[in-house]
C-alpha cells in the first residue's frame, strides 16, 4: 500500500501549479473552488502567490472526487464536506477524505511520467549522436536552355 507521506515531497506548502498538476485540474479551477468552498483557503504571500498546505491538497482532491467522480453539484459537494467536517469534529479528529490514496497515486504517476520522459530524451540524444548528419549532394546532369520569344512569358 502506498502511503501519501512517502510519495508527496516533504514540503509544508505547494504552489498552485503543483497542486493543479497533482489534482489534474487547471489553476483557474482551483481559484474558482476557493471562491465556492470556504474551507479551501490557501495562504497568500505578499505577492499574492497561493501556498497550499497538505490539508488543502487533501481537500482539493476530495472536492475533485465529489464533483468529477461522484457527480455532485457544487452545492451538494459543499454539503458533503460540511457533513464530513462535522462528523470529524464530533469525534475529535481531523476530517479524513477518501482521496488521500489518490493523491499519493497521482504524485507517483507524475514522477514515473517525468522519469519516462527523461529516458525518452536520453534515447533521442543517443540516436542523434549515433546517426551521422546526411551530406547534401546535388548532381546536375543536364542544363537545358530555352529561348524565349519576345513579348511572351
Amino acid at each position: 500500500m502506498v502511503r501519501r507521506a512517502d510519495v508527496i515531497p516533504e514540503k509544508q506548502f505547494f504552489k498552485i501549479g503543483e497542486v493543479a498538476e497533482i489534482a489534474g485540474v487547471k489553476p483557474h479551477v482551483l481559484r474558482y473552488w476557493e471562491s465556492e468552498f470556504t474551507q479551501l483557503n490557501p495562504k497568500k504571500t505578499r505577492g499574492s502567490h497561493r501556498h497550499y498546505s497538505r490539508r488543502d491538497l487533501d481537500l482539493v482532491m476530495e472536492i475533485k472526487r465529489l464533483l468529477h467522480d461522484e457527480g455532485y453539484t457544487v452545492a451538494g459537494a459543499k454539503q458533503r464536506i460540511r457533513e464530513l467536517r462535522a462528523q470529524a469534529r464530533k469525534e475529535g479528529r481531523e476530517p479524513e477524505y477518501a482521496s488521500a490514496r489518490e493523491v499519493a497515486l497521482r504524485v507517483e504517476l507524475i514522477a514515473v511520467r517525468d522519469k519516462l520522459l527523461g529516458l525518452l530524451d536520453e534515447l533521442d540524444a543517443e540516436k542523434r549522436a549515433k546517426t551521422p548528419e546526411p551530406q547534401a549532394r546535388v548532381v546536375v546532369e543536364k542544363i537545358v536552355h530555352t529561348a524565349r520569344t519576345p513579348g511572351r512569358r
